[in-house]
C-alpha cells in the first residue's frame, strides 16, 4: 500500500495530549493527527534526561518531516515524571523497571485505538521499544533505534556509575550519557544548551529514578539468527534502523546491536561528524533516512521520495562523506566505499548509498551498513 501525496497545502493536524492510566502509572502521551486503520502510527520514545520536545521537537518541526506526518500520525510517550513542569513522584511510587516500561504501550495503543506502529527511540527509549517489539511483534511494523544499547551494564559499569553518583551532579550525570568526550569540550552551545533545559525544565528526582532504571536495565538477549541454525532464536521481527553519530558514546554499544539482529531486516546508518543526538544536530539527514526506510514499508511514494531527492542531494554529498578524514567518499554513482577506520575493525558489512534503506523491508542478502 502506498500513500499518496496529496498537495501543499498548510498542514495542521489535530493534537491531542493526555495522561493515559496504566498499570505502572499515568503516563503523559501527546497524539498529533489522526489514526486510520490501514496505517501504522509514528511512536517515540525519548531518552534520559529528556522529553519528546528536547529529544524530538527539531525533528518533527523540521519542513522535511511534514511530508511524513501527513500521511503518518504521531504519538509521542514520556516516561513517568519525565514531563516538563511534572511534579515529583510519590514517595511511595516505585519507578518502573525498563521491561515494565516497554509494557505500558500497549495500554497507550488501546487508549488511542492504535493497530500498529513505526518505532522512533533515543537511548533508553530505543531499548524500550526493542523490547516491545521483542515482546509484541504483532504491533510493530518498524523500528528506528538511535544510540541503543541492548547490553545490561557491566560490573565496571556499575561500579562507574557509583563513583559518578559520588562526584558529578544529576545534570553532568545526563550529559556525559548524551555526548561523547569530544562533543562536551567542542559543542559548548549545544551541551549548554541541554544542561540548561535538564536544569530548568525537568524534575530532578524524577530524572534520577529514570537514569537508575536505565543503569538496572536487563540484556534485550537477542540472538541474530544463522542459516541452518535455530529457527526459533529471539530476534526483532520487524525492519529495524540503527541510528548513531559516529562521535556518540553509544556507537560502540550500536554496532554491538547490529551484530546481534536479523541482517535480512537490518540497516545501520553511522553519522560522520556527529555526536550523540543525530535527530537534533543533523535532522535532515536523519529525516532522509527515516523517509527510505518507511518508503521501504510501502507507506510514502515515489512522487515524495522525488522531491526529497531535489532538496537534499547537494548538502547530502557535502556533509555525508567527509573525505577529509578517509572515513567515505561519494563515487559517480552515490555509492558509499567505507575504508581507513572501519576496514582495520574487520566487521563484515555493506556500505550502500542512503536511497538503499528504502530495501531494508525487503529481501536482503546482509546487514547493510550506510555511512553518511
Amino acid at each position: 500500500m502506498v500513500l499518496e501525496e496529496n498537495d501543499d497545502s498548510v498542514f495542521e493536524p489535530q493534537i491531542t495530549e493526555e495522561h493515559v492510566e496504566t498499570q505502572y502509572g499515568d503516563i503523559h502521551c501527546i497524539l498529533t493527527g489522526t489514526p486510520k486503520a490501514n496505517r501504522p502510527v509514528i511512536l517515540t520514545f525519548h531518552d534520559v534526561g529528556l522529553n519528546h520536545k528536547s529529544c524530538f521537537e527539531t525533528l518533527f518541526n523540521h519542513e522535511d518531516m511534514q511530508e511524513i506526518v501527513r500521511h503518518l500520525p504521531v504519538c509521542h510517550v514520556e516516561a513517568p515524571g519525565q514531563h516538563e513542569e511534572a511534579k515529583t513522584l510519590p514517595t511511595a511510587y516505585t519507578y518502573p523497571t525498563m521491561d515494565q516500561l516497554s509494557e505500558v504501550l500497549p495500554a497507550v495503543l488501546n487508549h488511542f485505538e492504535l493497530n500498529s506502529i513505526i518505532g522512533v527511540g533515543v537511548g533508553a527509549g530505543a531499548y524500550i521499544l526493542a523490547k516491545f517489539a521483542l515482546n509484541h511483534p504483532d504491533l510493530v511494523d518498524g523500528l528506528v533505534l538511535i544510540n541503543i544499547n541492548p547490553n545490561a551494564e557491566s560490573l565496571m559499569d556499575t561500579v562507574a556509575n557509583k563513583i559518578t553518583d559520588w562526584t558529578l551532579t544529576l545534570p553532568d550525570k545526563v550529559i556525559t550519557h548524551l555526548f561523547g568526550k569530544d562533543e562536551i569540550q567542542t559543542n559548548l552551545d549545544l551541551v549548554s544548551t541541554y544542561r540548561h533545559y535538564i536544569t530548568a525544565t525537568m524534575n530532578q528526582s524524577n530524572v534520577s529514578q529514570f537514569l537508575r532504571s536505565y543503569n538496572n536495565r536487563n540484556a534485550l538477549e537477542v540472538e541474530r539468527p544463522v542459516p541452518g541454525g535455530n529457527i526459533n532464536v529471539r530476534t526483532l521481527m520487524c525492519s529495524s534502523l540503527l541510528v548513531v553519530g559516529d562521535n556518540s558514546p553509544a556507537v560502540e554499544a550500536v554496532v554491538d546491536c547490529n551484530s546481534k539482529l536479523n541482517p535480512t531486516k537490518t540497516t545501520l546508518l553511522k553519522m560522520a561528524d556527529c555526536g550523540g543526538l543525530p535527530q537534533v544536530v543533523q535532522p535532515a539527514k536523519v529525516i532522509e533516512a527515516l523517509k527510505y526506510f518507511i518508503q521501504g514499508m510501502g507507506y510514502l511514494s515515489s512522487a515524495s521520495m522525488t522531491r526529497l531527492r531535489s532538496r537534499t542531494t547537494s548538502s547530502c554529498s557535502n556533509i555525508s562523506f567527509d573525505g577529509s578524514r578517509g572515513r567515505a567518499h561519494t563515487n559517480e554513482r552515490g555509492r558509499t566505499l567505507s575504508h581507513g577506520t572501519e576496514e582495520r575493525r574487520g566487521r563484515a558489512h555493506t556500505d550502500v548509498s542512503m536511497e538503499s534503506i528504502s530495501t531494508v523491508s525487503q529481501s536482503v542478502s546482509n546487514t547493510t551498513e550506510v555511512a553518511c
